[in-house]
């Protein structure tokens, strides 16, 4: 089908949107040259990190927001719904165009496609009084915006992700998704983490691809190989440390449905985007956030015995370092710093591949 001029303007660096794993749960429909309905999905059914599909919500709010600030540069604004009949799994959202009352671009409209994850170390520079304040308002009325930058807390953090790691790296589940959504061998991947921006090495990487090819490999390295040391060192440890500063959003309600999760993932896209416009790289830090989801819930998402409890430790970790209650909840959590820009990341499916056609 043809698209109109203005929607494929819009579309086509809406796609640019994050999403876990690069995962773009979501297809376009054009029902005219006003309305467009995303059909979002979700990968909770095979991905441990996809907790009741809120990564997907938040994926699906990251996209709505980008909608919203490509729009601006066709000097139009949008409102939106999502189908209350659709079912979480697949929700619907229906997403109208109408002439904006002010013809100016968004100033986030340039970074939308220059935003990237960076995975490896940043430098140590404390951001400053002002990119602090932009990025705070950034994130909107609806949530409070945290900064941990001292280095008592980067090393408090680099502990947390050090534990947090060694779920993921020892637990079957896990082993599935990132055996999944790694493309070896790659600089750039449309529908993957390519293998050069994971964050390794290329001597590491090479190992990581060999024991990833089974899991009786992945178990005997951690078990008589110490396997989990060196990637926890260069993956999470060290970046943990080697950076400007942890942030964690926080909402003033709580998050109770699909649409509390979308908005934070337009709040998150805001932040993301706010932060490339200052000058700085971000990476998500969102594994302990999404394993205290299953514990402060006591579901249980791996059979491994050892898995559900150091959630739990990892759980009251978090909620020390950000002084939190249990009962609180946590949007997103990340690092930020200044670094030179990765010379690999994920790119798009085309958006031909994301057009559903009539």
């Amino acid at each position: 089908m043809t698209i109109p001029p203005h929607l494929f303007k819009i579309l086509d660096l809406a796609r640019w949107a994050p999403s876990g794993d690069n995962c773009q749960p979501w297809k376009f429909q054009i029902i005219s040259d006003s309305h467009v309905v995303i059909h979002g999905s979700d990968t909770r059914d095979w991905c441990l990190y996809d907790f009741d599909g809120h990564a997907s919500h938040i994926a699906h709010g990251a996209l709505i927001e980008t909608i919203r600030i490509a729009a601006s540069g066709e000097q139009l604004s949008i409102s939106w719904k999502r189908r209350s009949d659709s079912p979480e799994g697949a929700a619907i959202f229906d997403i109208f165009f109408q002439p904006s009352p002010d013809p100016s671009n968004d100033p986030l409209l340039p970074f939308i496609e220059a935003r990237v994850v960076q995975r490896r170390i940043m430098k140590t520079k404390r951001l400053s009084n002002e990119q602090k304040s932009a990025i705070s308002r950034a994130g909107g009325t609806d949530f409070d915006v945290r900064f941990f930058e001292s280095n008592s807390e980067k090393l408090k953090i680099a502990e947390l992700l050090w534990r947090s790691a060694y779920v993921r790296l020892t637990c079957p589940e896990a082993y599935a998704v990132h055996r999944e959504v790694i493309e070896w061998g790659a600089r750039f991947s449309n529908d993957k983490i390519p293998e050069e921006a994971v964050g390794a090495d290329p001597l590491m990487a090479s190992m990581m691809q060999w024991v990833m090819g089974s899991w009786k490999r992945v178990n005997f390295f951690n078990n008589f190989m110490f396997g989990t040391i060196l990637p926890r060192i260069e993956l999470d440890a060290l970046p943990a440390f080697f950076c400007g500063a942890h942030l964690v959003l926080q909402p003033r309600g709580k998050l109770t449905g699909t649409d509390d999760y979308v908005k934070t993932g337009m709040a998150i896209q805001r932040i993301w985007l706010t932060a490339a416009e200052q000058g700085l790289f971000l990476q998500p830090e969102m594994t302990p956030l999404i394993f205290r989801w299953y514990a402060r819930r006591e579901r249980s998402f791996s059979a491994e015995p050892h898995a559900m409890k150091i959630a739990k430790e990892i759980s009251g970790k978090l909620e020390r370092i950000a002084h939190l209650k249990e009962q609180d909840d946590i949007g997103f959590f990340c690092r930020l710093g200044e670094s030179n820009p990765p010379s690999s990341r994920s790119l798009r499916k085309s958006l031909d591949e994301l057009i559903i056609q009539p």
